[in-house]
């Protein structure tokens, strides 16, 4: 079997910042002509955008694709909600774990999988104040050991 081809199109860094992510979800974007070469060209932001479940479907909202540049009449509006493709099963597994405390699902990237654009979610708890400080502190001691290590194997 051939590897799978993956590019990545946009990142959600500040989640991984703001939340612990308990589990991870790959899910199909539903997406127009224009909106898939705007993606192409890498033209996308996820970085304030939210998902709900609504009547048993997954949406996407506040993703930003910039309309497409050489398209016409056919650019959709750029922040219209997007829905997103799941089996019914993860979905009321999901739907099951939202309703428990403090869980929530953030896009974490977009990327292309063998031609697809797919969207990886994230069922996430948030982070506390004290939290962010001690993941902030053992970045910067890793960081710290990294240059101290470089240094001294010079």
């Amino acid at each position: 079997m051939s590897k799978e081809a993956m590019k990545l199109i946009a990142g959600n860094k500040k989640a991984y910042h703001d939340y612990f992510v308990d589990e991870k979800y790959e899910t199909g974007i539903v997406l127009h002509g224009t909106e898939v070469k705007s993606l192409r060209l890498g033209q996308c932001s996820i970085k304030e955008s939210f998902v709900r479940i609504e009547d048993g479907e997954v949406w996407v909202y506040g993703m930003h694709i910039s309309p497409y540049e050489k398209g016409n009449i056919f650019n959709k509006d750029p922040m219209r909600p997007k829905k997103l493709l799941m089996h019914k099963s993860e979905i009321n597994k999901l739907i099951g774990k939202i309703k428990e405390k403090g869980f929530t699902l953030v896009p974490l990237s977009v990327y292309f999988k063998d031609g697809r654009a797919k969207m990886e979610l994230g069922l996430c708890r948030g982070k506390k104040v004290y939290d962010k400080r001690e993941s902030i502190a053992k970045k910067d001691m890793r960081r710290e050991a990294e240059r101290d290590f470089k240094i001294r194997n010079l």
